[in-house]
């Protein structure tokens, strides 16, 4: 086996870890979700779910990779032999999210194109559904590839190959310490630039006036504790690799409070942006600004477009602006979906990581080729919708449960975390994890699996066939998958405490 790969610097780690929560769906979800929920309002249970839910977890995955030295599946095997099927789930769920992250990616960088000269026109909804996407009818007539997607697709991947090959000091914290800030400045020059168009303030007073009487709406807080929880990576097996390449001696609650307040602070940034740019086109158009608001890939491939059109000057550049910033969120987001599966199947299968990134990335890059066709739309959004809800949440809090509840392993935690940390983790923590957090979850997805029952996903646009095999069928296939892969035998590796016991000559 290849020794064990480290970050240069705790910095690279920090900002790596960033990079994996901030992504596109800080830009566009997050605003959406806010306005939706009360608008300054959610700011309060948002804050609550950070501390009570997001952080708490994200200490947890910390102190799991950090304490036990490998990738998720590896890493829960030497928690308990009976745990290690739930890091393979989360594995398998992180690299069916980046079989189709890719192509959104690749979208944003076609668009970043498109910006010059506004190549997507006046019907930016017609260009992107009709001329650049080509959406056919029927979910089932899949149609050919559509090369105008699948080439920065494939560049996209390409670029993100490049990067995983260089390892995790090289490549990942590298790029992360390059992209993250260039990230961050590209959002400010668009927000300064949003903020101060005609009308912007209009924008600003939707999304930061409060309406309390939506905090009594259970809804509310569940979409909080949604949000803050996909946005900071949790549940995919991601923090556990990330944290297992920090050197023996790194200060782990601090890591997480900087890691989750920064992914914080930035989508309310963008927050900022958006509706200070919808509110410039809510005037333009001389409507409310409730009326130009959507959500996902509505805001930012046809709403942006339109702003972008409107502004009084220099249109390309900040449509260059807006769409290469997408890009890099996403691009240091998917860096950080592909390494769990790299970690697992170089540890498991006992090969070399450059053979682990040429597996994962091939197999990944055939696997987007389906959302390249006339169905791609309709395939991502169900997929998506399925994994998120059923996926992620389903397997953080059977990981919660067992590791609180069954393997009794959240003091042996927190006492990592304190050992090496100068911010000392209380009980509050042991509470959160064993009982808050998972109410909270059990809460959601039960009443989410109701909903689905009672209102198929999609109003009735998709198939029943379609959501059984898409949307229920896939979630089944990567718990059976999980299980599987678990059956077959490691090869001879240290655990961790063997690992320090011969490094120190016990």
């Amino acid at each position: 086996m290849e020794q064990k790969e480290q970050w240069g610097s705790r910095s690279g780690f920090i900002l790596a870890a960033v990079g994996s929560a901030i992504g596109l769906g800080n830009i566009w979800r997050y605003p959406y979700v806010v306005y939706e929920n009360g608008g300054g309002a959610f700011l309060l249970p948002y804050l609550i779910a950070l501390f009570t839910a997001a952080i708490p977890i994200l200490l947890m995955e910390y102190a799991i990779g950090h304490k036990k030295r490998g990738s998720a599946p590896l890493s829960y095997k030497r928690l308990s032999d009976r745990f290690e099927w739930i890091g393979w789930w989360q594995v398998l769920v992180s690299f069916v999210i980046i079989t189709y992250y890719m192509v959104i990616i690749g979208w944003a960088a076609s668009y970043t194109y498109f910006s010059m000269g506004t190549q997507w026109g006046d019907d930016t909804q017609s260009f992107f559904l009709s001329q650049y996407l080509n959406v056919g009818e029927d979910f089932w007539s899949f149609g050919g590839i559509q090369w105008q997607i699948l080439i920065p697709v494939i560049l996209v991947w390409a670029l993100v190959y490049w990067v995983l090959h260089r390892g995790v000091n090289r490549g990942i914290e590298l790029a992360s310490k390059i992209l993250m800030p260039l990230l961050i400045v590209l959002l400010i020059i668009f927000t300064i630039r949003a903020i101060t168009l005609p009308g912007a303030m209009d924008g600003l007073d939707v999304l930061f006036t409060p309406d309390f009487s939506k905090m009594l709406n259970t809804d509310v807080w569940f979409a909080a504790y949604g949000q803050v929880f996909f946005s900071l990576s949790l549940g995919a097996g991601i923090m556990i690799t990330y944290s297992s390449y920090l050197k023996k001696k790194s200060d782990l609650a601090n890591s997480g409070m900087i890691a989750g307040l920064a992914n914080s602070g930035f989508e309310f940034l963008a927050a900022i942006a958006v509706f200070g740019a919808l509110g410039f086109l809510a005037v333009q158009q001389n409507v409310a600004v409730t009326e130009v608001v959507s959500s996902g890939p509505m805001l930012a491939f046809v709403v942006f477009p339109n702003i972008i059109n409107a502004f009084p000057s220099l249109n390309s550049l900040f449509g260059v602006l807006f769409f290469g910033t997408l890009v890099f969120a996403g691009f240091t987001s998917a860096v950080s979906l592909l390494e769990p599966g790299i970690s697992a199947f170089k540890e498991k299968m006992n090969i070399s990581r450059k053979a682990a990134v040429n597996w994962i990335c091939g197999l990944g890059l055939l696997v987007s080729i389906a959302y390249t066709t006339r169905s791609g739309l309709s395939l991502l959004d169900i997929v998506d919708n399925f994994v998120n809800k059923f996926g992620i949440l389903f397997s953080a809090l059977v990981a919660m449960i067992l590791i609180g509840w069954v393997g009794k392993q959240l003091n042996p935690l927190r006492d990592h975390i304190n050992s090496v940390s100068d911010i000392q983790v209380g009980k509050w923590w042991i509470v959160m994890l064993k009982f808050i957090s998972p109410l909270i979850l059990s809460y959601i997805l039960i009443s989410g699996t109701i909903s689905e029952i009672n209102e198929p996903y999609g109003d009735g646009g998709y198939p029943i066939s379609a959501l059984s095999i898409f949307g229920y069928g896939l979630v089944i296939a990567l718990i059976i998958g999980a299980f599987l892969l678990q059956m077959k035998k490691w090869p001879p590796i240290q655990s961790s405490d063997e690992k320090e016991r011969h490094k120190h000559g016990a």
